[in-house]
């Protein structure tokens, strides 16, 4: 009879666990990121403070060509765009704890970036440039040039890689508007930040019109929009991605500021 009764609860208790396994899987799978999105009503973009992709105006709003874009992607789902500033080099752990939905921040499509986030095709090309005095800046026209400088770089981002690849003397700061910063203060020798935010901020008619772009180019990439691993976002920013395209809007509003150039076809 003991046999029997073990038998009969060890079948029991079997069934509660397949039974629970089941019911966690569906839970853990049921919802796609679009539903949860709109389910809260808010789409959660992690950025930087950076021009001309997302920065603030004179009120205090977040504009700027992925700030614009964003907000375009978020109407089209029925919800509303919400910026939070994010430390850069934390942007995988953000996303994964939900704290964002979306990394969208003229952010490199590099391989540490693609295997640990579902991103978009690429949107816009870019480059990493080395940002000095103008006084210098026609001076130097190769990497090798600038292995004597003392840089400043934005944590985890595509300047900092290019650094260390290049050997330079490096020191790691929270935004690539910092590391401008750090130029201007004569902190550093020199920055590394990407070709578009050099395009915007340093130069005759900028607020760092003592600084300026070298024609050294350490990398060529793209941009892309992350979205977490396996999530329905990413395709649907795709498919906004080549509306926008198509109707003109992509266009109009790269030209606000200053990026039409870069813009690749959907």
């Amino acid at each position: 009879m003991k046999k029997i009764i073990a038998g009969v609860l060890a079948a029991v208790c079997m069934l509660s666990l397949t039974a629970c396994g089941s019911a966690s899987g569906a839970g853990a799978g049921s919802e796609s990121d679009l539903d949860y999105i709109k389910g809260k009503g808010t789409l959660i973009v992690g950025i930087t403070d950076f021009e001309p992709m997302d920065y603030k105006d004179a009120s205090g709003n977040w504009i700027g060509f992925d700030a614009d874009m964003a907000v375009k992607v978020a109407d089209s789902l029925g919800v509303k765009a919400e910026f939070v500033e994010i430390d850069w080099d934390n942007k995988i752990l953000e996303l994964d704890n939900k704290s964002i939905d979306v990394v969208w921040n003229g952010m490199t499509l590099t391989n540490e970036v693609r295997n640990s986030m579902e991103c978009t095709n690429p949107y816009l090309n870019n480059a990493q440039v080395i940002v000095t005095s103008a006084a210098a800046a026609d001076s130097i026209t190769d990497p090798a040039q600038a292995k004597s400088l003392s840089f400043a770089v934005e944590a985890g981002s595509a300047g900092e890689a290019a650094a260390a690849d290049n050997g330079f003397d490096y020191t790691s700061v929270t935004t690539q508007a910092d590391a401008v910063m750090e130029v201007a203060a004569g902190t550093s020798d020199a920055c590394i930040i990407d070709l578009l935010m050099a395009g915007a901020m340093v130069g005759e008619g900028t607020s760092y019109s003592d600084l300026a772009c070298t024609s050294v180019e350490l990398t060529v990439e793209e941009y892309g929009v992350g979205c977490r691993k396996g999530s329905d976002l990413a395709a649907y920013i795709n498919d906004q991605f080549k509306s926008l395209y198509n109707d003109g809007t992509m266009m109009d509003i790269a030209e606000t500021y200053g990026v039409q150039y870069a813009i690749l076809t959907q």
